[in-house]
């Protein structure tokens, strides 16, 4: 059974996750402590987890859709890029944008995790990490 558990894509992108997020939060909750502005420390720590975040999802989650090195790899490796930086923009202006509406900077970072990982996913499973079609 746990076998047929890791063999899911979404559970296998949700321990991914759950690594980056762990880097990104504890990159976020440092910064705080250091004096670092919410929304700056929030860019920061999504950077940090971003980059956990390839070398996971290259390497154990999507490994059906990982290009061949060579042009293609660096077309997915951008598009990558690309949708972390989507994330991150979600990130830096919900949490920015809670915390000069009065929200702690905790809670506001907890709704742009959610709203971040749902549009990755999405981005990173339909687009960037698609299967090659058998039939082309």
């Amino acid at each position: 059974m746990l076998r047929r558990l890791t063999e899911i894509v979404l559970l296998r992108y949700l321990a991914a996750s759950g690594v980056a997020l762990g880097v990104d939060l504890g990159s976020f909750l440092l910064l705080l402590q250091l004096e670092v502005p919410p929304a700056p420390a929030a860019a920061a720590g999504y950077s940090l987890g971003i980059v956990a975040h390839w070398l996971l999802s290259s390497r154990a989650v999507f490994t059906q859709g990982v290009a061949d090195r060579g042009p293609e790899r660096t077309r997915q490796k951008a598009l990558f890029v690309m949708s972390a930086l989507f994330g991150l923009a979600l990130t830096t202006g919900i949490v920015g944008t809670g915390t000069s509406l009065g929200i702690d900077p905790r809670l506001a970072k907890l709704a742009a995790i959610a709203v971040s990982f749902t549009a990755t996913w999405l981005l990173r499973e339909k687009l960037i990490f698609r299967a090659p079609d058998p039939a082309a």
